[in-house]
């Protein structure tokens, strides 16, 4: 079953009225944008080492820009009522490709997390973290009385969740379960569970991320490489060591674009996971607050489509919303305080900005729904003050 805009809708909006949420349209593009510069001025280096070819990796970043502007214009068309009647069987489809990417998946840094796709591989992890959310989000709107009276409501979408993670851990990738149990709570929470359920849940899952650290030594390094990063700074240390000089060399105004000494190769995934520390040095203390700005807009931006969808009765739509915000925020603390050693390094993404071509598809398809979710509220409301008017 495939959904179509509503045309005559769009086109009945008084002047006033827009089509998409105009902030949070602004902020994504102009993320990409600094994406787009950023992500070039970046990779060149290392793209010319490994490819001898400096635009290579901007080209596949170009590529993946494209596609996930015509999946950012479909995800708006479609409406959300697809989304709710299909996400159980989405919920599986993720863990399909979960288990598919063990099998047949691309291997690489000792990890198994891309399905290959032709010339291009999806991380399954990335695909399967938007269609987790989906799931809570309709499960809250089936199950909300039961989560809030007894355990049993609370546990079942934690039973889900461990399927997810002990996937994802088999690839291995402890970041992307980080990411969703938080959403997972942050819902939870939101849902009106207890708190009693709340802190035994969180204390849980930090008492099992400190356990899976400490039994995998590459883990347990990064750890000690974050705490303590200058006793070693050529080995355990050296990828935030790196990052550091790159935040101390960028000042107020930072060094010019293009004019980071840090991505020449001395600072790993300086195009990728380390791209803020690139921002801080070529941009400065301004771009870096310019770049959080548009970042706290998304955000905030999320929540407010997701409060007034709940406000509007439309609980599937509002619980998805926070969800994608509560991700979005979460995913940019990790990265932002990976960079600027105040957290382990994880292989997050920054929203919107790093290289990754599925983690980018996948943005754009949420940020989509938020637009969806934002129009669909709108035309509700806008259809029941007509309905009150008449009468």
């Amino acid at each position: 079953m495939i959904a179509t805009i509503n045309l005559k809708g769009i086109f009945e909006f008084k002047k006033s009225d827009t089509l998409f949420d105009l902030p949070l349209l602004y902020a994504m593009l102009c993320l990409i944008g600094v994406g787009f510069v950023m992500v070039t001025s970046a990779s060149m280096p290392v793209a010319e080492r490994l490819f001898d070819n400096p635009y290579h990796i901007i080209v596949r970043h170009g590529m993946f820009l494209f596609m996930g502007m015509i999946l950012f214009w479909l995800s708006t068309s479609v409406s959300m009522m697809w989304w709710k009647r299909f996400n159980p069987y989405l919920l599986l489809l993720g863990v399909l490709m979960l288990i598919l990417v063990l099998i047949i998946g691309r291997e690489a840094n000792g990890a198994r997390r891309w399905i290959p796709v032709g010339p291009v591989g999806i991380q399954a992890a990335e695909v399967a973290k938007l269609f987790f959310i989906s799931y809570i989000a309709g499960y809250l709107v089936r199950k909300r009385d039961e989560v809030q009276e007894n355990i049993k409501g609370f546990a079942k979408p934690i039973v889900v969740f461990a399927v997810y993670a002990f996937l994802i851990l088999m690839q291995p990738d402890l970041g992307t379960v980080v990411v969703i149990f938080v959403t997972t709570v942050g819902l939870l929470f939101l849902a009106g569970a207890k708190l009693w359920q709340f802190f035994v849940l969180m204390l849980t899952g930090v008492f099992l991320v400190i356990m899976l650290i400490i039994f995998e030594p590459y883990r347990m390094a990064r750890v000690v490489g974050f705490l303590e990063p200058w006793k070693d700074p050529f080995g355990k240390g050296y990828q935030l060591v790196q990052s550091l000089m790159a935040y101390g060399q960028g000042g107020w105004f930072g060094q010019g674009l293009g004019n980071s000494v840090q991505k020449l190769q001395y600072l790993p995934e300086a195009h990728n996971d380390f791209i803020f520390a690139v921002i801080a040095e070529e941009l400065g203390f301004m771009g870096v607050v310019c770049v959080l700005l548009m970042l706290g807009t998304l955000v905030f931006r999320a929540l407010i489509i997701g409060q007034q969808a709940l406000k509007s009765q439309k609980e599937y739509e509002g619980y998805l919303a926070l969800g994608i915000g509560i991700w979005f925020a979460f995913q940019t603390l990790v990265n932002v305080g990976a960079s600027a050693g105040m957290l382990p390094t994880k292989g997050l993404t920054l929203p919107f900005v790093s290289y990754g071509g599925s983690s980018l598809l996948v943005m754009t398809i949420a940020a989509g729904l938020l637009q969806r979710i934002d129009f669909e509220t709108k035309m509700s409301t806008r259809q029941a003050t007509s309905r009150g008017s008449k009468r």
